[in-house]
């Protein structure tokens, strides 16, 4: 009787096994492997990079996975560092930034296993694309990127309020962006952040240099000389290790800033005294959210947009300078976001 029991048993383990292979769904879930790919800024560049992996270190301490970073040193390293972890045999690959979209998308094709997240790039169709040819209508699905999930932010709408501040707080009449590459996540906030200013004050001047790099916080400081000596008391960093630079070159003259991504008062120090605020993309909430996902098996390939009305952007605590703001800006803030929330005030950003 022991042994037909135990032959029995084993059968029906081996029934599970076979089922399993059938249906794809694996017979018992192990600790998930992630692993993040950072751009160019690296991993403590008190701003995106940062944010990214704070949002997947809180998925694997709640859900007891494990993880990973690799930090790009060149644009050249993007598709070798994702491909280490495929080797690897990691369950999910995050990647952070507008710079790594083809690389991430070359590689979701090469293995269609692995479920991606890119930060700051929309897969549609781009004219002369070998990812995603003109004739594709989504590229997610007619492409063959059923695998990604794009986490977007609406940095316009953010970048408008960092602007009603800037307009509503400077002395002179002119403000700044210290921007990093012009590419769509960047000018988005520079454009929102522009018209902000406009909308609160009208003959505001607005000031921009786009720089191409987002690790060069020397060039940066010096164009926010650049833009000091003509007049601009807010600087606006909007580009990484670059805008901090422009960041410094506020505090240092004794002037007004605001910080981008993150609410750098806590993650650069160095210039909290100077920061009126910072226009934060809650990059953290965004991978987390994601991670948490693929956990439940509700993940899905597409974009998950981030904007005022479901509280995946917005402008961080005045901190030191919340008692020097005027109140009458404050409720300008309040109004912009509001509107901005309820469709009643557009940001000017046409893609």
């Amino acid at each position: 009787m022991r042994n037909r029991g135990f032959v029995l048993l084993t059968l029906l383990v081996l029934a599970a096994l076979v089922l399993s292979a059938c249906t794809g769904v694996p017979a018992a879930s192990g600790k998930k492997k992630i692993g993040l790919v950072t751009d160019v800024g690296g991993v403590n560049d008190k701003s995106f990079n940062q944010s990214a992996w704070a949002g997947v270190q809180k998925a694997i301490k709640e859900f007891g996975w494990e993880a990973k970073f690799i930090e790009s040193k060149q644009p050249t390293d993007y598709e070798k560092n994702i491909d280490q972890f495929a080797t690897e045999k990691y369950d999910v690959i995050v990647t952070v930034g507008f710079l790594m979209g083809d690389a991430t998308a070359i590689k979701a094709k090469q293995y269609p296993n692995i479920k991606f997240a890119i930060v700051d790039y929309d897969y549609w169709p781009t004219k002369g694309s070998q990812i995603c040819p003109d004739t594709v209508k989504n590229c997610y699905n007619d492409g063959g990127l059923k695998n990604i999930t794009s986490l977007m932010f609406q940095e316009d709408q953010v970048g408008f309020l960092a602007g009603v501040l800037a307009g509503g707080m400077t002395k002179t009449g002119t403000v700044c962006t210290v921007s990093g590459m012009e590419i769509p996540p960047v000018v988005r906030f520079v454009v929102g952040f522009q018209n902000g200013a406009k909308w609160i004050k009208s003959g505001a001047k607005t000031l921009n240099v786009y720089i191409p790099s987002f690790t060069d916080p020397a060039k940066g400081k010096e164009t926010g000389q650049s833009m000091i000596a003509q007049g601009c008391d807010v600087v606006f960093g909007v580009g990484g290790n670059t805008g901090n630079g422009g960041l410094l070159a506020a505090k240092e003259k004794g002037l007004m800033a605001i910080g981008v991504d993150v609410d750098q008062y806590l993650t650069y120090p160095e210039v909290k005294d100077a920061l009126l605020s910072s226009a934060a993309k809650n990059v953290d909430a965004a991978v987390y959210n994601y991670l948490k996902a693929i956990k439940d098996g509700s993940v899905k390939a597409g974009v998950a947009m981030a904007n005022l009305g479901n509280g995946g952007i917005g402008l961080a605590p005045y901190h030191d300078w919340d008692s020097k703001i005027p109140q009458a800006v404050k409720d300008k803030i309040k109004q912009a976001t509001e509107d901005l929330k309820g469709g009643k005030l557009a940001t000017g950003y046409k893609p």
